[in-house]
């Protein structure tokens, strides 16, 4: 091939790199052919590209009972501090197509170099946490996309799976520092430990300079929103700018590590229909309404006896959306129900709350739990500047008819800076409303929903972050 047109081929490619970087805060984006596909005659073999985003928060929440904290009051994914700077995500990952030889093949890697819940250490007692502040890099995503049939496109490996918005995006794409209450606790997996694994005391500040002030925890990295598998999904045109995309994936469950210990498989549908506004490929402003749903199971020990003992939970997720962008206006909203294996804080790695002698009836046992949430989210770019305002409600309404009803409320108000397409800072301020609803059950004399519960959640305060952005 002449040097002109593998100029023009990289070229595109290039390009094609620019708007991924771009269209998070441009249009209503395909994510299913955006991380699946290359374009065709139009990629690079080799494409290395990447992000990182460091930030500095800070948790205004006070101390409960006896002057300690609880997880909700703490910053993740240490849980010992309630503010400090932290490289949140590194990534680094190649991207690209088998050209020459063949077009109609793509990959996608990604590694996780940065200190947050996927990194953390198989040996760690807290989210995050091996020894204080370590992290270990992870391969995020390892998949190759066959794209010889028409209409049915199929990917294997690792990757994310078709699901909501929030988790399907591209993290450095995000609007906000973190997610919304509904995504974070029934989307965003954690695993339990193989045997149960006693709830966390609270820490004193004094705690939190000692190695042992951490909590007990999840022992596997979260899940990440992704999945180890084989998906089929493709795009079609059906005219008057309007586009019909959907995906079919069965998953191991595992989320990035590499096991299926129960030998259990999920399934992810996802359906999707996108309108385009205006403009033209990745920087168009578009429609899209979408729905999802995804179905498996996990195995859980809630029993605190010392007797690896695991059963087997459902764990069903299900959704829908829309979201409008329309410069400078856009509006997402997404509603997300959830059946079993309802996570109950990075405290509580057994997915149970309540301690004995609540365990023999199973009384707040996340495991069996049901849970309901939603966001409405609104930006307004500021014409002819580089600001963008952003506003953000979502709601949590967790082991929703059991004693330990809880009800988690946020506002969350930003701002966002472009230095240019590959550069921004986002600031946002977090108020928060958390509370125990359900009638509780009495445990030594304290009521465990209005007493003991409460007495902690009351203390819950709003959160200051500052998140930078730089893709290449």
């Amino acid at each position: 091939m002449g040097d002109k047109k593998l100029f023009k081929r990289t070229l595109i490619g290039v390009a094609f790199t620019l708007g991924f970087a771009t269209a998070g805060t441009a249009s209503a984006v395909d994510w299913l052919m955006l991380q699946g596909t290359e374009p065709a005659a139009a990629s690079p073999a080799v494409k290395v590209w990447g992000f990182v985003q460091t930030d500095y928060q800070k948790d205004f929440s006070s101390a409960g009972p006896a002057g300690v904290y609880n997880a909700p009051k703490l910053l993740g994914p240490n849980l010992n501090s309630q503010s400090g700077f932290n490289i949140s995500r590194a990534r680094i990952g190649v991207r690209g197509t088998g050209f020459p030889i063949d077009d109609h093949i793509n990959y996608f890697l990604l590694v996780e170099l940065g200190n947050n819940a996927t990194t953390a250490s198989s040996t760690s007692t807290g989210i995050g946490t091996a020894a204080l502040g370590s992290t270990v890099a992870r391969m995020t995503d390892a998949s190759v996309t066959l794209n010889y049939l028409k209409g049915a496109r199929v990917r294997a490996g690792l990757f994310k799976y078709p699901g909501a918005e929030e988790g399907l995006q591209g993290f450095m794409l995000a609007d906000y520092i973190d997610f919304s209450e509904a995504t974070n606790a029934m989307l965003l997996e954690r695993f339990p430990n193989a045997l149960y694994t006693t709830n966390s005391i609270f820490l004193t500040p004094a705690q939190f300079q000692s190695s042992g002030g951490t909590l007990n925890g999840f022992t596997a990295p979260v899940g990440a929103f992704r999945d180890t598998g084989i998906q089929v999904f493709d795009e079609f045109n059906l005219g008057k700018d309007w586009a019909l995309s959907y995906a079919a994936m069965v998953g191991q469950g595992s989320g990035i590590q590499f096991n299926n210990v129960d030998g259990k498989y999920d399934t992810y549908l996802y359906l999707s229909t996108e309108k385009n506004l205006g403009g033209a490929g990745l920087t168009a402003n578009g429609l899209k309404f979408f729905v999802w749903n995804q179905s498996g199971q996990r195995m859980a020990d809630v029993t605190n006896d010392n007797i690896a003992d695991p059963k087997f939970y459902k764990r069903d997720r299900s959704g829908l959306g829309v979201k409008y962008m329309a410069k400078p206006y856009r509006v997402t909203a997404e509603y997300i129900t959830a059946n079993g294996m309802i996570f109950e804080g990075p405290d509580k790695p057994s997915f149970y709350f309540a301690a004995p002698p609540n365990a023999a009836n199973l009384v707040n046992n996340g495991a069996t739990a049901k849970a309901n949430g939603w966001y409405l989210d609104g930006g307004w770019y500021i014409p002819n500047t580089k600001w963008e305002l952003d506003v953000r409600y979502d709601t949590l309404d967790a082991n929703t008819g059991l004693a330990d009803e809880h009800k988690f409320n946020k506002w969350t108000l930003g701002t966002q800076y472009h230095f240019n397409p590959m550069t921004k800072v986002i600031v946002n301020y977090e108020m928060r409303d958390f509370k125990c609803t359900g009638p509780g059950v009495v445990a030594a004399g304290v009521n465990t929903c209005s007493g003991s519960a409460n007495a902690n959640l009351s203390g819950v305060g709003n959160k200051l972050g500052v998140q930078l952005t730089a893709a290449f």
